[in-house]
C-alpha cells in the first residue's frame, strides 16, 4: 500500500443519479464517500463542480457529477482507497505571474479582438503593460447592426461582419466553451468570463455555452476593462504591414504607424489578406488540415425526441445536443459547432462568396437545431501550399454564391435529394433559417468536390444509425461551411514568438493554435504571460 498523502482539496467524481435528482442529493453522496475516506466530514466544504448528462439509455437519463471538497486543514488519506471511491486530490490553477527584467520600449500591440486577442490584452492591461488593441471591424453594437443588415438585405461590409470586429467570429455563434485542451487554466478562463458577465452555470456544466446575446455583453465588458486599465481600444484599424527595427516593431495600419515592443497577431481564421502580408514579410507559415462541408438543420423538437425519447421537452434537460463522427473511411466526417434551437448565419467576409455558420441565443429556443457536417481536407488536397488552401475555400464560397443566385442568398438542398440523387425538392417540414429565408434550392453536389460529397453521404448515413431520423428526407442542408478553422499555421518557438521574429507573437485560431473560444482565449493568455515574463511593465500598479 502506498504511504498516506495529505491535501486540502479533493474532487469526488462519477456521481451518477437520475437527471432530476437535486444538487443536495449529489452533495449527500459526496459526503458519504469522503466520510469513508477520512471518517468525518467535519471541517469539509462541498460544492457542485461539474455536471453532464448521459442519455444513452433512454428513458433512464442520468446526470454525471463531480463535487469539489475543500478542507479547513490538510487531510491524510490513502491513495488506493481514494481511487476506489472516485476521489482524487485537486489543485485549481491560477496563472503564475513573474514580471521580467527587460525594458519594453513601447506598448504591446494586439491585433484582433477575438478571444485570443481579448485575453492577451486583458492580462497585459491588468499587469501594467498598457496594450494597444486594434481590430479591422467595429464595436459590438455597430457590428451587430451591420451583420443584421447583411442577413436580411445582403449588404456586406468586408471589414466588419461575422468574421471581423469586437469579439471575433465567436461573438455570433452558440458561444460554446467546450474544449479538448487538457489544461488547468481552462477553468481560469471560464472564471474570467463569468466575472465579465457570463452565467455561473458555465463553471458547472460539462458542455457550457454562453449564447450570442450574453457573449456580446461579455465582450463589451472586457473591452471596457482594458480601457479602464490604461489600454487603448481602436476599431476600424487594419494591420497592413510591419517592419522590425532593433528593439521594436513598427506596425503599419489604416490608422497610421504604431511603434510596439511586442506585436501579438490574433488575426482570426478569415483574415486572408493578412495571411498574404505575413507571407510576404517572411514569417514561417505552413498549410495544415482543415474541413469543409455544409450546415444541416432539423426541427429542434425532432432532435429532442430522438435523443431524449419521452422525456423530450423536460425543462431540466433543455434542448438536445450531439457530437457525431465517423472515422472508418480514408477521411474523417464529423459534426461541429452544434447549435440547439439556433439558426444558420451569413458568415461571408469577402465579396462574391457565401459562407455559413451556426448561432444560438442563450435560451436556445429557436424552432430549428443545426450543426456543421464536415469532411477533412489535407494539405495534399490543395497542392501543399497556404495559397492553395485559401483558393480551395474561396472557390467553394464563390460556387455557393452562384448557386444561390447572387446577392448572398445561400444554396439549400433537402437531405432526401442529396442522398437520393434527386433535384428540386423544396424544403417543407424544416424551413431554412439562413438570411431570414434568403435561400435557393440547388444541387450541392455541383458545388462541392466529389470527395466532400462522398464523405458527407457516408457521414449522414452513419449518423442516422446513431440518431434515428438524422438523415430524414425533410432535413435541410445549406452550403457552404468553409471557415471552421484556419487553413494554416504560423510557426513559433518555445518562447511563443514567430520563428526568426523575436518580437512577433502569433496566437489563437488564425495562427493555427486553437479551435474554439476557450482554447483561443487560453492561447492568448499564455502568450501574454510569456510577454510579462520577459519584459518589465510600462506603468506601476
Amino acid at each position: 500500500m502506498k504511504p498516506a498523502r495529505s491535501g486540502t482539496e479533493f474532487l469526488v467524481s462519477d456521481i451518477r443519479l437520475p437527471f432530476d435528482a437535486s444538487e443536495g442529493e449529489v452533495i449527500r453522496i459526496a459526503k458519504t464517500k469522503m466520510k469513508r475516506l477520512c471518517d468525518t466530514v467535519t471541517g469539509l466544504h462541498f460544492r457542485l463542480y461539474k455536471k453532464s448528462l448521459d442519455a444513452r439509455k433512454k428513458p433512464a437519463i442520468v446526470q454525471v457529477c463531480s463535487v469539489l471538497v475543500t478542507a479547513d486543514e490538510p487531510l491524510f488519506f490513502q491513495e488506493e482507497k481514494a481511487a476506489t471511491l472516485g476521489i482524487r486530490p485537486f489543485s485549481g490553477a491560477v496563472p503564475q505571474i513573474v514580471c521580467g527584467h527587460e525594458k519594453l520600449e513601447a506598448p504591446p500591440l494586439v491585433v484582433g479582438m477575438g478571444p485570443a486577442g481579448l485575453f492577451a490584452a486583458l492580462m497585459l492591461a491588468e499587469w501594467g503593460y498598457a496594450p494597444i488593441l486594434i481590430d479591422r471591424g467595429d464595436d459590438v453594437m455597430t457590428r451587430a447592426a451591420k451583420t443584421e443588415r447583411f442577413r436580411l438585405q445582403g449588404e456586406l461590409d468586408t471589414e466588419s461582419n461575422i468574421q471581423f470586429g469586437a469579439g471575433g467570429a465567436g461573438t455570433f455563434s452558440d458561444g460554446k466553451l467546450v474544449t479538448r485542451v487538457n489544461d488547468a487554466l481552462c477553468n481560469y478562463v471560464l472564471e474570467r468570463l463569468v466575472a465579465f458577465g457570463a452565467p455561473r452555470e458555465v463553471l458547472i456544466k460539462a458542455k457550457p455555452h454562453v449564447g450570442t446575446d450574453i457573449l456580446r455583453v461579455v465582450v463589451d465588458n472586457i473591452l471596457s476593462r482594458i480601457a479602464e486599465l490604461g489600454g487603448r481600444v481602436l476599431y476600424r484599424t487594419r494591420l497592413d504591414g510591419f517592419c522590425e527595427q532593433g528593439g521594436a516593431v513598427v506596425a503599419k495600419t489604416t490608422r497610421g504607424d504604431f511603434q510596439t515592443g511586442a506585436l501579438v497577431l490574433a488575426i482570426g481564421h478569415s483574415a486572408r489578406d493578412t495571411f498574404e502580408m505575413l507571407l510576404s514579410h517572411g514569417l514561417s507559415v505552413e498549410p495544415k488540415p482543415f474541413s469543409v462541408g455544409v450546415r444541416i438543420e432539423h426541427r429542434r423538437e425532432d432532435m429532442d425526441r430522438a435523443l431524449y425519447g419521452s422525456l423530450a421537452g423536460h425543462p431540466l434537460l433543455g434542448p438536445a445536443e450531439y457530437a457525431l463522427s465517423d472515422t472508418r473511411g480514408a477521411r474523417g466526417v464529423y459534426t461541429f459547432c452544434m447549435c440547439p434551437g439556433g439558426e444558420v448565419v451569413t458568415a461571408a467576409s469577402e465579396e462574391g462568396g457565401v459562407v455559413v455558420n451556426g448561432m444560438s441565443y442563450h435560451a436556445r429556443n429557436g424552432e430549428n437545431s443545426n450543426a456543421a457536417v464536415l469532411v477533412s481536407v489535407t494539405p495534399d488536397d490543395v497542392g501543399g501550399t497556404v495559397q492553395g488552401a485559401v483558393d480551395f475555400q474561396r472557390a467553394l464560397e464563390r460556387a455557393a454564391f452562384g448557386a444561390g443566385g447572387g446577392a448572398y442568398a445561400a444554396p439549400v438542398e433537402t437531405v432526401g435529394d442529396f442522398l437520393g440523387g434527386y433535384q428540386g425538392t423544396a424544403p417543407s417540414r424544416v424551413q431554412p433559417t439562413y438570411g431570414g429565408g434568403r435561400v435557393r434550392v440547388a444541387d450541392l453536389s455541383r458545388i462541392l468536390p466529389p470527395f466532400v460529397v462522398s464523405g458527407l453521404q457516408t457521414g449522414l448515413a452513419s449518423f442516422d444509425k446513431k440518431i434515428g431520423g438524422y438523415a430524414a428526407p425533410h432535413a435541410v442542408l445549406t452550403g457552404t461551411e468553409t471557415r471552421t478553422s484556419s487553413p494554416l499555421r504560423i510557426l513559433r518557438g518555445e518562447a511563443r514568438n514567430a520563428l526568426a521574429h523575436d518580437r512577433i507573437f502569433p496566437v489563437g485560431e488564425g495562427a493555427g493554435y486553437a479551435g474554439g473560444i476557450t482554447s483561443a482565449a487560453l492561447d492568448g493568455l499564455k502568450t501574454a504571460l510569456a510577454i510579462i515574463g520577459r519584459w518589465q511593465p510600462l506603468q506601476s500598479l
